[in-house]
């Protein structure tokens, strides 16, 4: 079988591979991921408030994984317009926004089906707004976007890709000895070399990923930051990538990854911890600067989403705009916020919060050297 970089490659090979996929190398590194991630999971599911997370990190992969494809937006934006989407001025911002709709309504499908190709669809679908299909024209490829230059060109026909894609499911779902953990990594090798549709494949299949974790029950909640990982290792990753296509590279690929998901844990639990010692912290500044002494809620309100409205601490405080106004700005003379005008409304921001949530992640450590 040759593979030729400017036809399209019909004769992609069906899973599962036929080579060893657990090698002792990618069996030890398994092992430390799987440890690192079994961390991230127990550190998201005892954070009182799980909701800190789930508002926040899904945010900042989204941000990430559009970076990836040269959609690029700031998180003050994200964050800025996370609770109303439509106010968002940016079309880089809502698409990316929609990023992290598309991911919960990938979790909210697998509680009525397991993940599959329709899942797929549907998450590119939310992506782009609008209804997206199985590839049926020919033309697509992935090259150099100014000599044109053929990289890689994924197979053609809406059958065939049909066909592949039911094989991809298959493989997810067949039960067999493989480690989750490398199953995530040739599935999504597999997923990106398919190409299914127009645009929108890579966001789509890192997303395929989370849900993945999910679904093999080693991840509670969508925490895992994976997308700034790869972006920090850009032209490993597609290197790679090729790499198992010209040569069944398989074992540095599936090290790349797990390399990607130990780091990305064990980065985010340092988070976590950060996020915990912030919030023990601003609680005291609450009670010793809030007349009367601010309900608990409030502390939820301020670090479910660095970005605080007075009628969000209307809502959930179940106090008055005159009692919501006084706690805010109370906090904000205190150092704890700042207050912004968007248009005519005003926004407090929990800066310490929006600081240790897009600072970058301090180094992890690791037994030997980088294994890629």
């Amino acid at each position: 079988m040759t593979w030729i970089a400017g036809k399209p490659y019909n004769d992609l090979p069906a899973l599962p591979p036929a080579v060893d996929l657990e090698s002792k190398k990618v069996l030890k590194a398994t092992i430390q991921a799987r440890t690192a991630l079994a961390s991230l999971d127990q550190a998201s599911r005892r954070i009182p408030n799980p909701t800190v997370l789930i508002n926040t990190i899904p945010l900042l992969e989204a941000q990430a994984s559009s970076e990836i494809e040269n959609i690029v937006t700031t998180a003050d934006d994200l964050f800025k317009f996370a609770q109303d989407e439509s106010s968002a001025t940016s079309s880089e911002t809502k698409e990316t926004l929609r990023y992290r709709t598309a991911l919960f309504s990938g979790i909210e499908s697998m509680r009525a089906r397991p993940l599959s190709v329709t899942t797929a669809i549907e998450v590119c679908s939310i992506i782009h707004s609008r209804e997206m299909i199985i590839r049926n024209l020919p033309g697509t490829f992935i090259g150099n976007p100014v000599t044109k230059k053929a990289i890689y060109t994924p197979p053609a026909g809406e059958r065939l890709l049909r066909d592949k894609l039911f094989n991809w499911e298959q493989f997810i779902h067949a039960g067999n000895d493989l480690d989750p953990l490398v199953t995530l990594a040739v599935a999504h090798y597999q997923f990106e070399a398919i190409h299914p549709f127009a645009d929108g494949n890579g966001r789509t299949g890192r997303i395929l990923n989370i849900l993945l974790l999910m679904q093999a029950g080693l991840l509670y909640h969508p925490v895992l930051y994976l997308s700034r990982y790869i972006i920090e290792n850009k032209a490993d990753y597609y290197r790679l990538l090729l790499a198992v296509t010209e040569s069944g590279a398989w074992e540095e690929w599936i090290l790349f990854i797990l390399e990607g998901i130990r780091q990305t844990s064990l980065s985010t639990v340092q988070k976590i911890d950060a996020i915990h010692e912030l919030e023990a912290a601003t609680q005291e500044v609450i009670r010793a600067v809030t007349t009367g002494g601010a309900n608990a809620d409030l502390l939820s309100v301020l670090f479910e989403q660095p970005y605080c409205r007075i009628t969000s601490v209307m809502t959930r405080c179940k106090v008055s705009r005159p009692t919501a106004t006084g706690w805010l700005n109370s906090l904000v003379q205190a150092g704890t916020l700042i207050d912004v005008r968007v248009g005519r409304e005003r926004l407090f921001v929990n800066t310490d919060f929006f600081d240790l949530l897009v600072r970058p992640d301090a180094p992890t450590p690791s037994d030997e050297p980088t294994l890629f």
